[in-house]
């Protein structure tokens, strides 16, 4: 079976389980909500939910009742959904309630569904919109969704009664983007990060540099995008050791699309956090500047995947301030607290051979070259800091030894993760075995190119970020998880999707949930009823079988 007929049948399965439901639902019931709640209440009835709807904001909610009415209006295919002022009537009530803060914190909420209406209310904005995604599942898994098939805009929607009080686990909830390797338009990053903020996600990660390209406008050096969004040839679909032979790019974020892309993810309690890979995955800046190399020599972007041997030359003060002029305009664009420098995969060979890097090594009395690294680091570190923000590098950073403030994410397995988290510094879980999404999610002739490596749905869900053996009180280190999709085998938007979802929606549970209540089983049971959703926003999915 091709994979287009495998999407075919399993959509058509799902319909026919959507409209089985649509007729045995019944008030006592669990709604099919993900990531699962905290606590979950059912009562006795349902709110009938006709159209048009109206959403009543009450101080300081304004903005995410907006938020909420626009997704509303798309979800249930109506006329625009009204706003309305405290004291008018509306079947969705909004409130900011400071006194929630202390149980919920600022991403909780309480949800309220009586035969009256529904209240959301929150300690903050980002509660609030929580709050208003797990309403827009409710309407859209049970089973007279606003997707159903036979759905109309004049059909009134049911709602069973209940209360649900909810809050994340984690306060790191996150997925990465790598538009270096294969770049994704804006629109389709658009559609990401409303997909994912949709299952409580708050952290995109974009992966805006490596040797293959380099995706962001910098003003200050305009090189960067004439010469490093252009590589000569791709590998070869279906065989990676040959070039295809055609020019890709020049492609690139200007800056005005990126602070659009910014302003688009914070409306939706996303934090965008860039990252400019260093020393190593430079390649693509240093064919637009040789001069900051350890050779100096004319260089072309790779046109392979893998690690070069070409690095940033530490030893180099120049090469220094270079990266920190790139790093003053990713400042200005990105406003969270976080700027990744990469630091991983880095051939230390060119620094072995280089005159400068040997003797910034003596002057500064270090030992060796993993210690040059360090060195590195702590200059990007001190001036990030200067702009506000914090260092967040890959594991590798902790091979020389770690600057003071810096967070890890630990991707060679959960070592480095504890490691660090040991020595006080903040972790982010993101190890191979669960974690990366470019990995097959199945065996068989169908499905797709991969760069290799096996993450079924199962290993995505079966993920603990926490290590068993982390002490009590070394634990508030471990901010949450993320999983990556690296794009060297992703040619389109549509490519990212089938490897991201379902799992994406595994790790949603994992990284909200409680540990504790967590069924493979009975979580493959909602996940059924999700694939209208999915659907529904136009995203290209593996089945779910």
């Amino acid at each position: 079976m091709n994979r287009r007929n495998h999407n075919t049948a399993a959509l058509a399965a799902v319909l026919l389980l959507s409209a089985f439901s649509a007729h045995s639902v019944n008030a006592a019931s669990p709604p099919a909500l993900i990531p699962a709640p905290q606590k979950l209440v059912m009562r006795d009835g349902s709110f009938e939910l006709n159209r048009p709807v109206t959403i009543v904001a009450e101080t300081d909610a304004e903005r995410e009742a907006g938020t909420l009415a626009e997704e509303l209006h798309s979800l249930l295919n109506s006329d625009p959904i009204a706003v309305a002022k405290p004291t008018e009537p509306g079947a969705i009530r909004l409130e900011i309630d400071p006194s929630l803060a202390a149980a919920l914190g600022r991403e909780g909420y309480r949800l309220t569904v009586t035969a009256g209406g529904v209240q959301i209310r929150a300690a903050a904005e980002a509660g609030l919109f929580y709050g208003g995604a797990t309403l827009c599942q409710l309407l859209d898994t049970n089973g007279d969704s606003p997707s159903h098939p036979a759905a109309t805009p004049a059909t009134p929607l049911s709602i069973p009664c209940l209360e649900i009080e909810d809050a994340p686990r984690f306060a790191w909830r996150g997925l990465l983007l790598d538009p270096a390797r294969h770049f994704l338009p804006v629109e389709f990053v658009k559609k990401f990060i409303r997909t994912m903020s949709l299952y409580k996600f708050n952290s995109l990660q974009l992966h805006l540099t490596d040797d293959q390209g380099w995706r962001l406008q910098i003003k200050k050096y305009p090189e960067l995008t004439q010469i490093g969004s252009v590589r000569r040839e791709s590998p070869k679909k279906g065989d990676r050791t040959q070039g295809d032979g055609t020019p890709y790019g020049p492609y690139f974020y200007t800056q005005e699309e990126i602070r659009d892309l910014v302003a688009f993810a914070a409306k939706r309690h996303v934090d965008l956090l860039p990252e400019i890979e260093m020393p190593g995955h430079f390649l693509a800046a240093l064919s637009a500047y040789p001069q900051f190399s350890c050779r100096g020599v004319p260089i072309q972007v790779r046109t392979r995947w893998g690690i070069e041997p070409d690095i940033l030359c530490a030893g180099n003060d120049d090469a220094i301030d270079f990266v920190k002029d790139i790093l003053a305009e990713v400042c200005d664009l990105f406003p969270g607290r976080f700027v990744h420098i990469g630091g991983d995969e880095a051939p230390r060979d060119r620094w072995k051979e280089c005159p400068r890097c040997q003797a910034r090594i003596r002057s500064q009395g270090l030992k060796n070259e993993a210690q040059l690294q360090t060195w590195m680091n702590q200059q990007v570190e001190k001036f990030l800091e200067g702009r506000g923000r914090r260092m967040i590098g890959w594991d590798e950073i902790l091979e020389g030894g770690l600057t003071p403030r810096a967070a890890v994410m630990s991707w060679r397995g959960m070592d480095g993760g504890k490691a660090a988290a040991q020595a006080g510094h903040d972790v982010v879980m993101s190890p191979t075995s669960h974690c990366y999404f470019d990995y097959a999610q199945a065996r068989g002739p169908d499905e797709p190119e991969a760069i290799g490596g096996f993450v079924p749905l199962e290993a995505v869900y079966s993920f603990e970020p926490v290590p068993p053996s982390l002490p009590d009180s070394q634990r508030k280190h471990i901010l949450g998880a993320q999983a990556n999709l690296w794009g060297e085998y992703f040619w389109s938007g549509s490519d990212v999707e089938y490897f991201a979802f379902p799992r994406a929606i595994a790790l949603s549970e994992v990284v909200w949930s409680p540990a504790d209540r967590r069924d493979f089983s009975e979580f493959r049971s909602r996940l059924q009823r999700h694939a209208l959703t999915l659907q529904r926003l136009g995203v290209r999915f593996r089945p779910i079988d």
